[in-house]
């Protein structure tokens, strides 16, 4: 039997209960595909990450799985390791690389928080079918597909009373997830929301990833590039967002939850 760590690490806040909840678990070499999906499952969150020292261009390898599957990419849990990394396992450069399915990513310590360095995703408008419609309960002003769909409403009081249909959702074919949107007020440019059944994650608190696609989107609708994003989940959390070339940098804290071992 084998004794790991394991943290876990709220992301996209500064406060415990707050944002969204991710498990890092550090590793000294890979285990077991089935392992390491069983501790995803037993875990119960969004997201746990994996990782093991990098033998090439980057410091470690970086793996996510959710309950039931592993995924490309994972904005909070990346996020989580990074703070791992930086405040727990003894790390003293202020940039953390890692290899992941996406490619190369990189973390930055920075005085406001941690910046990802994540790939802009491409996306295009659509026609929205009934089913999109029928799933969210309310009909979109514009629809975009993407590695997510992007469901976006003209009025940013409906994204908080939307209540989806999750079965619905599950039957749109060639979909990740559906990020409802809509522009936001004061301070905030936009604000969303993420439900994913298809990957195991019925509503993330708040999702980094959705926004390599939410970023360019809004970029062009409203002519600049530094946005200041709000996801409002139940958790809620808050992320800075700038458009560069084909890249998208995301700001954002995390805080310590808990720390201990795990046997498996």
């Amino acid at each position: 039997m084998k004794r790991l760590s394991i943290y876990q690490v709220d992301a996209f806040t500064n406060k415990v209960f707050g944002g969204n909840p991710a498990a890092v678990c550090p590793l000294e070499s890979w285990l077991p595909d089935e392992t390491l999906q069983k501790i995803a499952h037993e875990n119960n969150l969004s997201e746990t990450a994996f990782f093991v020292p990098d033998e090439g261009e980057a410091d470690y390898h970086l793996r996510w799985l959710t309950p039931t599957v592993e995924v490309d990419l994972c904005g909070h849990a990346t996020l989580a390791s990074a703070y791992v990394i930086f405040n727990h396992l003894g790390f003293k450069k202020d940039t953390v690389s890692f290899r992941t399915r996406s490619g190369l990513l990189y973390v930055h310590r920075k005085d406001n928080g941690l910046m990802m360095d994540f790939p802009a995703w491409e996306y295009r408008e659509i026609d929205i079918p009934d089913l999109v419609t029928e799933a969210l309960g309310h009909q979109p002003d514009q629809l975009y597909s993407g590695v997510d769909w992007v469901a976006v409403y003209d009025d940013p009081d409906i994204i908080a009373k939307i209540d989806p249909d999750l079965n619905k959702i599950m039957q749109l074919e060639d979909v990740r997830a559906i990020v409802v949107t809509a522009k936001g007020t004061g301070e905030t440019d936009f604000i969303s929301r993420f439900f994913g059944p298809r990957v195991g994650v019925p509503e993330d608190p708040v999702t980094g990833s959705a926004h390599c696609i939410l970023t360019p989107i809004w970029a062009e609708k409203l002519g600049k590039t530094k946005l200041k994003a709000k996801q409002v989940s139940a958790r809620g959390g808050e992320l800075i967002c700038e458009l560069k070339d084909k890249r998208v940098e995301i700001t954002g804290q995390a805080v310590l939850y808990m720390e201990g071992t795990i046997n498996v």
